[in-house]
C-alpha cells in the first residue's frame, strides 16, 4: 500500500522518451548552481497545502503556521518580495463550526471555508505584524484570471500591494467557488500567480518532501533532485495523502509544468524545509525552466484562458506553424467547433486531435468557416482584402510542449498531500 497520512514521500515511475539524462541525482555542482536561483529570486511565489498548516482533524497547527511566517519574514527582510499563496480555509474553519469531520457538502464546505479564512487570516496578520509587516488578503478563483481585464486587474492589485511593502495572501474563494472547490486548485493558482507578477521562483510546500524514482520502502528508490523537462515525464499518481486537505501530487506536477513552460523554476519540498528551499540548499525537487518568458497576454492565453472554440488544421498547416512559426491561414483550416468571435481565445487542432497550441482568432466562428480551405488570394478577391489576413497572427499564438492532448502525467501511484 502506498497511501500514509502523513506521508513525506512521492512516488513516481519516471522514463524517458528519447531524451537522455531527465533526471538528475543530487550532490552535482550544476544541481548547487540552479539552487541559487531560489535565494536569488527577487520576487517569489509560496504555496502552502492544508496538511501543512492544519492538525490532522483539522483546526490550526500554530506552531507550523509561525514557522513558515517566520522564515518568510527573513526572506522579505532581505529586500525580497515575497507572495503567499495559502490553502487550510475549509481544513481550520469546519471544527470551529463543531464539525468533526471535514465537510461532504458544498454548502458546508464553502460554510467552514468563510469562517476558516477569517481565524487564518488573523493569524497571519498578527505573526506577520510580529514582524513589522503587514499583510493583504486577495481572493481568486481560476475563473477570475480567464478574462482578460480582471486578469489584469488581479495584476494590478498585487503589483501593488508589493510595491508598498505588503505581503499578499492569496487563496482560491472558496466561499463563492463551485466547481472550483476541486483536487487542487491552489497549486495551479500559484503558478498562475507566479506568471502574473514575473515571479523569478515558485515553491511548493506540502507535506512531500521530493519525487522518488519508485516507491520510498523499496532500496532502489532515489529522491529526484532536478527535473529537466517536466513534459518527457511519465509520472504516475493518485491519492491524498491526509484527510483535511484536497491537492495531490497531480496537481502539483501541472503546477510546475504551467510555470515552468512560463520560465519560472519550481521547488518542491516540505513546508519544514521552508527556509531551507528559500535560502538556496539542496532539498526537495527542482525542476528547471523549460522556456523563456513570455509577454502577460501570451502567459493568459497559454495557461489562463478558457478557449471558446477549436480549429482544426490540415498536416500542412500544423509543420507551417511548429516548424516554421508562421501565422494561421484561411487556407489550412479544415473545420471549426464553437462559438466565438473575433478576439476570442480558440485551441488550435491537429487532424488527428493532438493540441497544437492556443490563439486569438481574427474573426468570428462564422467567419472562418466561410474562409476554411480558401486562399488569402481568393479571399482577397472575392470577400474584401480584410478577409485576407491570418486566421490567427504568430504574435497572438502559444504552441503546445505536449506531444498529445492531456499527456502530460497519467495518474496512478502517489502518496502525498497538497
Amino acid at each position: 500500500m502506498l497511501e500514509r497520512s502523513t506521508a513525506r514521500s512521492v512516488v513516481i515511475r519516471a522514463e524517458s522518451r528519447g531524451a537522455p539524462a531527465l533526471l538528475k541525482k543530487s550532490g552535482s555542482r550544476a544541481v548547487a548552481d540552479q539552487r541559487g536561483v531560489m535565494c536569488e529570486a527577487a520576487t517569489v511565489v509560496v504555496k502552502v497545502g492544508s496538511s501543512s498548516l492544519t492538525l490532522p482533524g483539522g483546526g490550526i497547527d500554530v506552531r507550523r503556521v509561525d514557522d513558515l511566517v517566520d522564515a518568510l519574514s527573513e526572506v522579505v527582510a532581505l529586500g525580497r518580495r515575497v507572495v503567499l499563496v495559502s490553502s487550510g480555509a475549509i481544513a481550520t474553519g469546519f471544527p470551529a463550526m463543531g464539525m468533526t469531520h471535514r465537510p461532504r457538502t458544498l454548502a458546508s464546505k464553502q460554510a467552514a471555508a468563510s469562517v476558516g479564512q477569517g481565524i487564518l487570516l488573523a493569524h497571519y496578520t498578527s505573526r506577520f505584524a510580529s514582524h513589522g509587516l503587514r499583510v493583504g488578503q486577495v481572493l481568486l478563483t481560476v475563473n477570475d484570471l480567464v478574462r482578460p481585464t480582471s486578469y489584469r486587474n488581479a495584476w494590478s492589485t498585487l503589483d501593488t500591494l508589493l510595491r508598498l511593502g505588503v505581503v499578499p495572501i492569496v487563496n482560491e474563494n472558496d466561499t463563492v467557488a463551485t466547481g472550483e472547490i476541486r483536487f487542487g486548485d491552489n497549486d495551479r493558482l500559484a503558478a498562475l500567480v507566479a506568471e502574473l507578477v514575473r515571479a523569478q521562483a515558485l515553491v511548493l510546500l506540502s507535506d512531500v518532501d521530493a519525487l522518488y524514482t519508485a516507491h520510498p520502502d523499496s532500496p532502489d528508490a532515489r529522491r529526484v533532485e532536478v527535473v529537466e523537462d517536466i513534459e518527457a515525464l511519465d509520472v504516475d499518481t493518485h491519492k491524498a495523502g491526509s484527510g483535511v486537505g484536497t491537492g495531490g501530487m497531480t496537481t502539483k506536477l501541472e503546477a510546475a509544468r504551467i510555470a515552468t513552460c512560463a520560465g519560472v523554476p519550481v521547488v518542491l519540498a516540505a513546508a519544514t524545509d521552508a527556509r531551507d528551499v528559500l535560502a538556496g540548499a539542496p532539498v526537495g525537487t527542482y525542476f528547471r525552466p523549460t522556456a523563456t518568458r513570455r509577454s502577460r497576454r501570451l502567459l493568459w492565453l497559454a495557461d489562463a484562458a478558457a478557449p471558446r472554440g477549436q480549429i482544426v488544421i490540415d498536416d500542412g498547416a500544423v509543420e507551417a506553424l511548429t516548424k516554421r512559426h508562421s501565422s494561421l491561414l484561411a487556407v489550412g483550416v479544415t473545420r471549426v467547433h464553437g462559438d466565438f468571435q473575433a478576439g476570442d481565445p480558440v485551441t488550435i487542432l491537429a487532424p488527428d486531435g493532438r493540441v497544437v497550441g492556443r490563439g486569438i482568432a481574427q474573426f468570428s466562428h462564422d467567419e472562418v468557416r466561410v474562409m476554411r480551405g480558401r486562399s488569402s488570394a481568393w479571399l482577397a478577391a472575392e470577400m474584401g482584402a480584410a478577409a485576407s489576413r491570418e486566421i490567427i497572427h504568430r504574435d497572438a499564438m502559444v504552441l503546445s510542449r505536449r506531444r498529445k492532448a492531456g499527456s502530460s502525467s497519467r495518474s496512478r501511484n502517489v502518496a502525498g498531500q497538497g
